[in-house]
């Protein structure tokens, strides 16, 4: 007999439900409490190849199994023989059963059978996986009555596969009906818990690639990158220019004839005006050329936005833009942001997950959990960090996913126009941050004298620090030092030691420490290991190599992660001689003497410091040994090649390298860093504000 796999079935009733927005949501929240989770399809459209998985698998991490392996069978397939696919459905779900603690099984999309016919299969499907099924049906704008109505035929259906019902999500729902429906619902499923989500325009919204798809458009002019941009509205401009301003909505995608030069012209200038909302694109119609004097005046006004063309008319195209629907797909940011944060909010805060009574698996701590757990700690926190760089598209997503997310509050800084320009294609609300500009003449005077005062012992004046003291950098660490800001991240466009030396000059090390480290925070797939130093110090001595374990334990605890040290090096115990043994173990006995609470081994290997049978056979009797949770490297040069060792060849994700040591936090990043980095950085940098420094 098969194992019992704990699992979930989430299924529509019908179809556009809003279920791929439901399922990013549910993974993430399932993801916090319950170890590895896992999707599993069991029915797609071609096996090896969905959207939605490839989604999914992103926010897992690269340790996720592929997509053919989280895929059941094909519709054709089920089609030809149901007995057989069904079969290899089950064999299929229990694989990934063995991978996982839990497992999110998402139903088929209603694209290919009717409706009645689709979720009686997956009914089917959910008893024959011992599944518990959670009904998704889109409310719209139908009343409380038939929304009930309507769950009351799936439950009835359910039944008749033997299928049990553990919930039921009532989607797309109009905040001011959201009670009566849930009321309306509860009356019909008895004690089944209800929960009722609101409507997210932004996850019904198809993108410029959509549209162009649905007209048949080709990209004209522009950048190609925007065309995954939402299109909130479209926009028919059969009228004179100004009735079209005034029609103009923020992420709108305008519809116009291309021989109306001035039309699309004028919707070009609302486009790069402060004044008038952002657009998401143009899509000329009709087959007409764009004239070269047009396209001449495009490009020399450096417009980014997209320009599609088509040959139908007006009508012809606008039927085929109604037609095209929002789909959730890697590269949809903003949607995966939305359903994270405004679907998975109220759904953490429903009686649904805890009527689940999913395991608890409280030793094993996943790449997304821990991710996470920072981030409910960043909101706690409350911290306001700056970002001085900006201007930089990277840093204004970055913004714009922080924000959303209720990480931080924020202060960009740079010139407003230019951040204005960069964020066109953005979205960031720069009502819900601050922005200042260095070259401000209050403020620049202000931190001059700051400045001056904290490094006259080196001979700055007034004079000098005027000119420091706009540079971006040095600005931030002056609001930090300030208690203007609690935190600073910056690096994603200048070097590390344009980030090290300001905060070395004025925010300084924290009392009682020597010298400023790091830590990358190594996600493994079922833990979290703190690397200390990785990335700051060539070749510290052994009373720094004391600090940096100590700050590194600090930092450890910051996270949640009880620290267990190791102090590393080729030899274990008293077994090695040499200078870089005997630094180890100087360094050990300081540690032990700065901080008896903390439970440090050393000099140890790494096997015997993470492998318990190792650890039985050189020191059985420690209790760190086998059960390390910071290793501290004795050197730049193994620490750096280790992470990035164990980075590659476990598919561990390293977060950091996160700064310590100092009296305020200030984080530096990679300048290849992706959004989602600088967002994580961010939620750290958060993190140690609220435990009151990076120490």
């Amino acid at each position: 007999m098969e194992p019992v796999v704990e699992s979930i079935y989430l299924a529509a009733t019908e179809a556009a439900s809003g279920k791929s927005a439901v399922a990013l949501a549910l993974l993430e929240h399932l993801a916090r409490r319950a170890g590895r989770v896992l999707p599993f399809r069991p029915i797609v459209a071609s096996v090896g190849e969905d959207e939605l998985l490839d989604t999914l698998r992103e926010r897992l991490g690269p340790d996720a199994p592929s997509t053919r392996a989280l895929c059941g069978v094909a519709y054709e397939e089920m089609h030809e023989d149901p007995e057989q696919a069904m079969s290899a459905i089950v064999d299929r779900f229990h694989a990934i059963g063995d991978q996982a603690d839990v497992v999110l099984v998402i139903g088929s999309d209603f694209g290919d059978i009717s409706a009645p016919t689709e979720f009686a299969t997956n009914a089917q499907i959910a008893a024959h996986l011992g599944s518990r099924m959670v009904l998704v049906l889109p409310a719209g704008l139908r009343a409380p009555s038939a929304v009930a109505a309507a769950v009351e035929v799936a439950l009835h259906a359910a039944e008749d596969s033997h299928a049990t019902i553990a919930g039921v999500i009532v989607n797309q729902s109009v905040v001011a009906d959201s009670e009566r429906i849930a009321t309306a619902v509860a009356e019909r499923v008895g004690p089944v818990p209800v929960v009722t989500l609101p409507d997210v325009p932004i996850l019904r919204a198809p993108t410029v690639q959509d549209l162009a798809e649905a007209c048949d458009g080709d990209l004209a002019h522009g950048d190609e990158s925007l065309l995954d941009r939402e299109a909130m509205a479209i926009i028919v401009a059969a009228m004179t220019m100004p009735h079209v301003l005034d029609r103009l909505v923020e992420g709108a995608v305008v519809v116009v004839p291309a021989d109306r030069e001035e039309v699309v012209l004028g919707a070009l200038l609302a486009h790069r005006s402060s004044t008038f909302p952002s657009l998401s694109g143009l899509i000329l119609n009709g087959g007409f050329e764009v004239s070269p004097q047009l396209s001449r005046l495009i490009d020399g006004i450096d417009v980014q936005l997209p320009l599609i063309t088509c040959a139908a008319g007006t009508m012809q195209t606008v039927s085929a833009l109604a037609r095209a629907k929002g789909r959730i797909t890697p590269r949809s940011s903003r949607k995966i942001e939305a359903a994270i944060t405004t679907l998975g909010d109220t759904l953490a805060g429903s009686s649904l997950l805890a009527a689940l009574d999913l395991p608890d698996t409280p030793d094993v701590v996943t790449p997304l959990m821990f991710e996470h757990r920072v981030v409910d700690a960043a909101r706690a926190a409350d911290a306001h960090i700056v970002l001085p760089e900006g201007a930089e598209p990277r840093i204004l997503e970055a913004a714009r996913q922080v924000r959303e997310r209720g990480i931080a509050r924020l202060t960009l800084l740079g010139d407003r126009a230019a951040i204005e320009a960069a964020n066109r294609t953005i979205g960031l609300d720069l009502d819900d941050v601050t922005v200042l500009d260095p070259h401000d003449e209050q403020w620049r005077h202000r931190f001059a004298g700051e400045y001056a005062r904290l490094r006259s012992h080196k001979g700055m004046t007034i004079d000098q620090a005027l000119d420091v003291v706009v540079d971006p950098s040095y600005f931030g660490t002056l609001m930090v030092h300030d208690s203007l800001a609690d935190g600073m991240v910056s690096g994603s466009i200048t070097t590390t030691a344009a980030t090290v030396r300001p905060a070395l000059e004025i925010v300084k090390t924290a009392p009682g420490v020597s010298i400023v480290s790091s830590v990358f925070l190594m996600c493994l797939a079922d833990r979290v290991l703190v690397y200390g130093d990785c990335a700051i110090n060539p070749d510290p001595n052994a009373d720094q190599l004391a600090d940096i374990a100590i700050s590194s334990a600090q930092t450890a605890r910051q996270f949640g992660i009880e620290p267990r040290v190791a102090m590393l090096s080729y030899s274990t115990g008293s077994s090695g001689t040499g200078a870089d043994v005997d630094k180890v173990r100087a360094a050990t006995k300081l540690v032990r003497e700065r901080a008896p609470e903390l439970l440090v081994e050393g000099p140890i290997q790494y096997d015997a410091a993470v492998d318990p049978h190792v650890a039985a056979t050189k020191l059985k009797d420690s209790p760190v040994a086998g059960r390390a949770t910071v290793l501290v490297f004795p050197d730049l040069n193994t620490g750096n090649n280790t992470y990035k060792a164990v980075q590659r060849s476990a598919r561990a994700v390293a977060i950091g390298p996160v700064l310590q040591g100092l009296g305020r936090p200030v984080n530096d990043l990679s300048r290849g860093a992706l959004v989602r980095d600088i967002v994580n950085t961010t939620a750290i940098t958060a993190v140690q504000a609220g435990h009151g420094g990076s120490r």
